[in-house]
């Protein structure tokens, strides 16, 4: 016979209820489990590690209630303080063969990875390696997980300094010699290479693999963001398979939502389609064919595609409408990234980088004049050239011009960006037909004149930055040769556009003299004016007799 047990808040029950009443009362409701504080983690973190199954994964569980969603004040100290180590245990977590345990370690490292604070501890801290390992073997072994980890990864890649390191990762036995990530069957790279290639041409949507495959492009879409990791793309069967998403799919891109499986697909052209060490994988793969259709959307896909084609080398008829709208959306997305804004409805501010709307813009300028040929009418540029966009422009360069120079006042508010730049001065070169074109009827201008004179002095200014590159430099030189060509004569386009930049160099306080003719006459002494007498060294030392 066994003997019940009972609990002395039950019996105190019991016997208050025999004197209150004679009538039976309900047993109490256990007391509920008190709820996890910080003060907690030595403990869980010691249980985590030392047990196993329910008691580990118990431990787990209290772990992810300290950072999920109603505590997300913790989610920094947890991981940023230095009084616990939360994300070896968990990353010992994800090996384990216990589905719950596991699972709860996702969930809570995907809280964790939402700071931004934490994002650098996790993906170049301590712990890194355990971190991504631990997140790329669930990935490898395809558990039910696996789009949890991806997901992960993807917090943690939004931090740009990591994205280099965390698609480096490539695992290999203790002791052996590194291998790299091309070689490595277990490297992240050959892990979302399989993760994509092994997945059903349509999977269900919804379903775990198409949760995984959506997720993995996320993650692509921004580790492809670096030039060093697209090159390492552009050598797997990654850019076909983003190319394949888009072909296959049955929705139409008014229809995407964002962070679709298509969504991500077609930021992974776009980003991929930036650089050339990934460019002719896709380009090999059919991409223009297959994004080109986007480009009439007029959308955030319509611009994603519009720029995609234009990196890709469509040619000029490929963008609708004889160009308007791809011209209009680049130079507005242009404009947006300067004043730091995004577009209701489309994109915030962030989502795309200066120096790919102005590569984009001057690839399609560069369409544009070949399309044009040798016609000086530049009726194919017509549509680039506003004044608005030259202006854009001549901003980017003549920023980077104040930004190099240290004697400038207010130059250190400026952020250097060659990139932007060289891509500035190769759209001005390709668009100087329309851009020069005349006044109708021709006219004699000062304003013009003034114009060419200061932009000529800061495209060349701009070719003398030590860190210009060769082919920038030419596309100045013949660029400044054009404009000062053309001095005299009423350029509208031209003269509206140094208005407007003239404009903005006001409102920043910025010197408005800094490109302006800087002769002040003719120095003389008793002998004469000296730049008139060839026998005068520059020391003013004279061997010539005034009689």
């Amino acid at each position: 016979m066994v003997a019940s047990v009972t609990s002395p808040q039950e019996e105190t029950t019991k016997t208050q209820g025999k004197s209150a009443s004679p009538t039976a009362v309900a047993p109490p409701k256990p007391t509920p489990a008190k709820p996890p504080t910080l003060d907690d983690l030595p403990e869980l973190l010691k249980t985590m590690v030392e047990e196993k199954g329910e008691k580990s994964a118990a431990a787990t569980k209290r772990v992810y209630e300290l950072c999920d969603v109603g505590h997300k004040q913790n989610r920094v100290p947890m991981v940023c303080s230095g009084k616990w180590d939360v994300l070896t245990p968990l990353a010992l977590c994800l090996t384990q063969e216990s589905g719950d345990g596991r699972h709860l370690a996702c969930l809570a490292l995907n809280n964790l990875s939402i700071p931004t604070e934490n994002k650098r501890v996790m993906a170049l801290g301590p712990a890194a390696s355990d971190v991504i390992g631990g997140l790329c073997k669930v990935i490898q072994e395809d558990k039910q997980e696996s789009y949890l980890c991806c997901i992960c990864l993807m917090n943690l890649s939004f931090l740009e300094a990591s994205i280099t390191s965390i698609l480096s990762h490539s695992p290999v036995p203790e002791g052996s010699a590194p291998v790299p990530p091309l070689e490595n069957p277990n490297s992240l790279l050959r892990v979302l290479e399989k993760l994509l290639t092994n997945s059903p041409s349509a999977p269900k949507s919804g379903s775990g693999k198409s949760e995984g495959v959506r997720w993995a492009c996320g993650l692509i879409k921004n580790l492809a963001k670096s030039e060093d990791n697209a090159k390492l793309f552009g050598q797997t069967e990654i850019p076909t398979c983003v190319v394949n998403n888009i072909k296959s799919t049955t929705a139409p891109p008014s229809r995407w939502t964002s962070n679709s499986l298509e969504d991500f697909s077609l930021f992974v052209i776009l980003n991929l389609a930036q650089w050339p060490g990934s460019r002719e994988a896709l380009i090999a793969s059919d991409a223009v064919e297959a994004v080109k259709p986007i480009m009439a959307e007029g959308d955030l896909q319509g611009l994603k595609a519009t720029m995609a084609c234009a990196f890709l080398g469509a040619d000029w008829n490929s963008f609708p409408e004889a160009g308007a709208p791809a011209a209009k959306s680049v130079s507005e997305l242009m404009t947006n990234i300067v004043e730091k804004k995004g577009k209701d409805g489309q994109y915030a501010y962030g989502v795309f980088k200066l120096y790919t709307a102005t590569k984009a813009f001057r690839d399609l300028s560069l369409a544009a004049a070949a399309a044009d040929g040798d016609s000086t009418e530049g009726v194919c540029t017509k549509c680039l050239s506003t004044p608005s966009a030259v202006a854009l422009c001549l901003q980017i360069m003549s920023d980077l011009v104040l930004a190099s120079n240290d004697d400038t006042e207010g130059a250190s508010k400026y952020v250097p960006d060659a990139a932007s730049a060289e891509y500035a001065i190769g759209a001005i070169e390709a668009l100087i037909p329309a851009i020069l074109q005349t006044g109708d009827p021709p006219r004699k201008s000062l304003a013009s004149e003034k114009a060419c004179s200061e932009i000529e002095t800061m495209i060349l200014a701009y070719s003398d930055l030590p860190g210009t590159s060769g082919k920038a430099r030419a596309s100045a030189v013949a660029a400044a040769g054009k404009i000062k060509a053309a001095s005299g004569s009423a350029r509208p386009i031209l003269e509206i556009s140094h208005d407007l930049w003239v404009q903005y160099r006001k409102r920043e306080g910025q010197p408005l003299d800094q490109y302006l003719s800087q002769e002040k006459g003719i120095e003389v002494d008793e002998s004469g004016p000296l730049d008139f007498l060839p026998c005068v060294s520059s020391s003013g030392e004279s061997s010539c007799v005034i009689g």
